[in-house]
C-alpha cells in the first residue's frame, strides 16, 4: 500500500505502474476537454453561418467573392461561410415626408415654403411612399438612394408648384399637381435605375406662410368674387344692349341703303334727262341753246333784282320796280 502525498506529484512519484497509467489517461482527458469545447464552438459557428432566412416581406443579396446575387424566396436558405455574405432589404412600401417632421408634425419651412406661378408664397407638405423594386442596384448602385429620391421629389415639388397659381395649389389643383410630380419622378427614376420604385406622392396640406398672408389670401379672394359679379353684370347689360344696338345698326343700314339707291335712281334720272338733251342738241344746236336760254332766264329772272346807280348819290332806280309805302299809309307805284 503507498501512502499518497497532499500534492499531486509527490503521489504519481510513490503511485505504482497502474496508478501511474490511470492518472496519464485522466490528465490526457482533461487536456482535450477545452480542444473539444474549441471544436464544438467552431462547429456551432459554422452551422449558424451557414443558413439564413428571409420573410414574406424581404429580399436577400447574397455575394460570393464580390458578385451579388439576389434571392428573393420566403424561407431558410444555405450559405458558404466566410466567402459568402448576406444582406437583407425589406420590399414593403416606406415613407418620409417633406415640409414637416413625421413625428413632432412641426413645419419645416425650408422644405415646405415655396413661390407660385402668380408670385405668392404657400407652405404645402408632401408624403412620399416608395419601395424597393431591385435589391442589389438599391444596395450598390448608389451610396443613399432614399437621400437620392428626397433631393429629386424636392426639386420637382418646386418645379411644378411654381408652374401654377396659388389658387389651384390651395384649392382645385392638387390632384393635378400630383399627377404631374409622380409623372416626372417615375421617369426620372428610371433614368438613374438606382432600384428604388415610387409608389405614391401625396399633398398633406397646403395654406399660405402666415396669418397675415391668409387674411391677404382671403381678402384677394373676396376681390375676386367682386370681379366675378361685376363681370357677370357686365355680361347681363351686354346681352340686354347688343341686341338693340344690332337692331339700331340694321336700321341704319337700311336708311343708308334707301338713300344710296334714290341718290342712284336720281342720278341715272339726270343723266338721262342729259343724253336726251344732247341727243336734240346735235339734231337742232342753235335752236337747243336758245331753248335753253329762255328757260334759264324763266327761272333766274322773277327773282332778280337789278340796282341802278347813277355814281351821283341822289337817285337809284331798282328793277323790277317796286311798291313804296305813301304818306297816309297808302302805297303808291
Amino acid at each position: 500500500m503507498v501512502k499518497r502525498s497532499r500534492t499531486v506529484g509527490y503521489s504519481v512519484i510513490f503511485a505504482g505502474p497502474k496508478e501511474r497509467s490511470r492518472f496519464m489517461k485522466e490528465k490526457g482527458a482533461i487536456r482535450l476537454i477545452p480542444v473539444l469545447l474549441v471544436i464544438l464552438a467552431v462547429g456551432a459557428f459554422l452551422a449558424l453561418n451557414s443558413v439564413y432566412s428571409i420573410s414574406e416581406q424581404e429580399q436577400a443579396v447574397v455575394v460570393t467573392l464580390g458578385s451579388p446575387s439576389t434571392v428573393s424566396t420566403p424561407g431558410l436558405h444555405f450559405k458558404i461561410p466566410f466567402l459568402q455574405q448576406v444582406r437583407k432589404v425589406s420590399t414593403v412600401i416606406n415613407g418620409f415626408p417633406i415640409g414637416y417632421d413625421i413625428e413632432t408634425k412641426a413645419p419645416i419651412e425650408a422644405e415646405s415654403l415655396m413661390i407660385t406661378s402668380d408670385y405668392n408664397f404657400v407652405n404645402v407638405d408632401f408624403f412620399i411612399e416608395y419601395k424597393v423594386s431591385d435589391p442589389v442596384k438599391f444596395l450598390y448602385s448608389s451610396q443613399q438612394p432614399v437621400l437620392i429620391l428626397k433631393t429629386l421629389a424636392q426639386s420637382y415639388i418646386r418645379d411644378t408648384i411654381g408652374l401654377y397659381p396659388v389658387d389651384d395649389i390651395i384649392t382645385t389643383g392638387k390632384n393635378t399637381i400630383q399627377a404631374e410630380i409622380k409623372e416626372k419622378l417615375i421617369t426620372r427614376l428610371e433614368q438613374e435605375d438606382i432600384g428604388i420604385q415610387l409608389v405614391n406622392i401625396t399633398i398633406q396640406d397646403a395654406e399660405p406662410p402666415t396669418a397675415e398672408v391668409l387674411e391677404a389670401f382671403k381678402a384677394v379672394e373676396t376681390a375676386k368674387q367682386s370681379k366675378e359679379t361685376a363681370i357677370n353684370n357686365a355680361n347681363k347689360y351686354q346681352s340686354e344692349q347688343v341686341p338693340a344696338a344690332d337692331a339700331e345698326v340694321d336700321q341704319i343700314l337700311k336708311q343708308a341703303e334707301a338713300t344710296r339707291q334714290n341718290r342712284i335712281n336720281e342720278a341715272t334720272g339726270q343723266v338721262a334727262r342729259f343724253n336726251a338733251m344732247y341727243e336734240e342738241y346735235t339734231k337742232y344746236p342753235l335752236i337747243t341753246k336758245q331753248r335753253m336760254f329762255y328757260e334759264t332766264m324763266e327761272e333766274l329772272l322773277p327773282e332778280l333784282k337789278i340796282i341802278i346807280d347813277d355814281g351821283s348819290g341822289e337817285t337809284t332806280k331798282f328793277l323790277p320796280l317796286e311798291t313804296f309805302p305813301s304818306v297816309g299809309g297808302k302805297e303808291e307805284n
